[in-house]
């Protein structure tokens, strides 16, 4: 066995993992099917996901940097604290979960090598995987999509008990529509336009579909125990990054030391 790889315990098996996990004789000594757990395995994991498609590209003459920049800083700081904690952590749909002190430098060279594929096209919301069971997810993009899709994405992540966070990204442009007169708003992912000519007859219609879009992302973390937050723009980083720590701490695996929570 390599470093790491060391034996750390039985555990009862969870449908929908690989057959092939599953220690056979352990299982024939009791009416439960048993896997064998490696230590490794048995620490936690945390997956980090940061949206990267177009629209994280605006950014506002109210606004201190883009909704990518933004998320890639909180994405890549966040798994600095948690390898500093002593977890591992992973690009969801990238890398494999790692503990390298190193950890900023090596997710960020896998990022830009998977954005320098040929046909590399950045996804609106994460694959439709199951996590494994006690792990965490942390997802931060701007979660415009149609409700439907985040919340089928959210059901399959947490299909086997992973717990998570979703951190919503937004310009302040976004939030409070301060557009006047005679307005152009153009669809990043697309060649859609839309003229209005008094933008400003439009914005309390704007904020009450936002506010029932966001109202419908919170319902869905609180219907599988993940946590919600909104993070602008113009607010510090390290404002999101105190409150994702927070959070964090508080959605520990059960019966586990809250992740964050070491000194």
């Amino acid at each position: 066995m390599g470093a790491g790889e060391t034996f750390w315990q039985f555990r009862p098996y969870v449908m929908g993992e690989p057959t092939g996990r599953i220690d056979w004789r352990r299982s024939a000594r009791d009416d439960r099917v048993y896997v064998r757990e490696r230590e490794w395995e048995a620490a936690h994991t945390v997956w980090v996901w940061m949206d990267r498609s177009p629209s994280m590209a605006f950014m506002s003459s109210l606004a201190a940097t883009s909704k990518i920049d933004r998320a890639i800083v909180l994405g890549l700081a966040a798994a600095d604290l948690l390898v500093r904690g002593g977890e591992r952590v992973g690009v969801l749909d990238l890398t494999r979960p790692m503990a390298s002190r190193s950890i900023i430098e090596r997710l960020g060279q896998a990022l830009i090598e998977e954005e320098r594929r040929p046909g590399y096209a950045a996804r609106e919301l994460p694959a439709a995987s199951a996590l494994e069971p006690g792990a965490q997810a942390v997802l931060i993009g701007d979660f415009l999509s149609d409700p439907e899709q985040i919340g089928a994405s959210l059901r399959s992540l947490a299909s086997r008990g992973a717990s998570g966070h979703l951190v919503a990204i937004v310009d302040p442009a976004e939030e409070t529509f301060p557009f006047v007169g005679h307005t152009e708003f153009l669809d990043v992912d697309s060649e859609a336009r839309l003229r209005i000519g008094r933008a400003e007859s439009v914005r309390e219609l704007y904020l009450r579909r936002l506010g029932a879009h966001r109202d419908a992302l919170r319902a869905m973390c609180l219907s599988r125990g993940w946590s919600f937050m909104i993070h602008r723009t113009d607010r510090p980083a390290s404002e999101a990054l105190l409150a994702l720590r927070v959070r964090l701490a508080g959605l520990g695996a059960a019966g586990a030391a809250p992740i964050l929570g070491r000194t």
